[in-house]
């Protein structure tokens, strides 16, 4: 027992802990840029809500709509074990930042 605790108490713990598809690098690179051209997209397609009469959420809405493939490509990226609630989560935090991203755009 004393071995085993030795042997994992000399392990990092991020290669315990972090999922074997994280602890690649290049696949959190990846993950990374992927992130930015979700964000990326995001921002391009914002547009600022007219004198308060738009429904900011529906703008929102539309504009994670128009970012799908990026958010797509994403989920695709950090979720090889396609979790619906990993899915559910990236979509949520898709549309989140459309709303920061509209609710911050120039008018």
């Amino acid at each position: 027992m004393a071995v085993l605790a030795f042997t994992l108490g000399a392990c990092s713990r991020d290669l315990i802990f972090e999922g074997n598809q994280y602890s690649s690098p290049m696949t959190v690179n990846q993950i990374k840029r992927l992130y930015e051209a979700r964000d990326a997209c995001l921002a391009r397609n914002a547009v600022p809500s007219d004198t308060g009469n738009s429904d900011i959420a529906g703008i929102a809405k539309a504009v994670s709509l128009a970012c799908a493939p990026e958010t797509d490509r994403l989920i695709v990226a950090s979720n090889p074990d396609r979790d619906p609630k990993v899915t559910l989560a990236i979509r949520n935090d898709t549309e989140q930042r459309a709303l920061v991203y509209v609710m911050r755009a120039p008018r």
